[in-house]
């Protein structure tokens, strides 16, 4: 794993001193050393390495990083070059295009936005091959609602979006009037129809940066 350095660091440096954290790492270890793992090693604390603390405007909570081959790269709904977009990112990209005029690219890769300060956080950071969920459980989801914590302490406006149950249940975290919190169903083609589509979360989002003299996202992912 490779260690987070920027401003991360000094936040979550009590949590690497924690007992589930020791035990994570070593579970994590040892599961990269017997099964196939995504994402590769290095990638997993990628959300925290491209969107400094200081720097988060959005957040968007995924659950587990996605399980077929070459799918992803440390951070929630993005996948690599190359990689066609997955059914959940196709319906955002969808949601964009009626929201924002956004064109639908040819990719699924969004270190755009998290290079403007959307941090794509998964609550589970690692899976294995073709097994949906099956780190759930270990210790990763202590870790990452400490992430929460710190996030909901800030005293900046920052946009969280909670697509879904699972990224709802962190709601409770969440009680920083600074804040702006939009929820919806979650983008898979089980449940986007259900009031993700229409639910104007992009443009809802740069309309309160703006508001609070924020640089606003821009969500255009481009043609690769």
């Amino acid at each position: 794993m490779a260690a987070i350095s920027n401003d991360w660091a000094p936040a979550l440096r009590e949590e690497y001193k924690k007992p589930y954290y020791k035990d994570l790492f070593l579970k994590v270890n040892e599961e990269y050393s017997k099964y196939q793992i995504f994402p590769p090693a290095d990638d997993i604390f990628n959300a925290f390495h491209l969107t400094p603390l200081n720097e988060v405007k959005v957040v968007i909570l995924g659950q587990d990083p996605y399980h077929n081959i070459g799918q992803a790269h440390g951070l929630s709904f993005s996948v690599k070059p190359g990689i066609e977009a997955p059914p959940s990112l196709v319906n955002i990209y969808n949601e964009l295009k009626e929201d924002l005029g956004c064109y639908i690219p040819n990719n699924g890769y969004l270190v755009k936005w998290a290079k403007q300060g959307v941090l794509l956080l998964n609550t589970v950071l690692t899976v294995r091959a073709h097994q949906a969920n099956s780190h759930r459980g270990i210790g990763w989801e202590d870790f990452t609602n400490a992430v929460i914590r710190i996030l909901n302490e800030q005293d900046r406006p920052i946009v969280f979006l909670l697509w879904g149950r699972p990224a709802q249940n962190k709601m409770s975290m969440l009680n920083n009037p600074n804040h702006l919190i939009l929820t919806a169903p979650h983008p898979s083609p089980l449940s986007a129809y259900r009031g993700f589509f229409g639910c104007k979360h992009f443009s809802r989002t740069n309309e309160f940066l703006a508001e609070h003299g924020v640089e606003p996202i821009d969500w255009q992912i481009e043609n690769l």
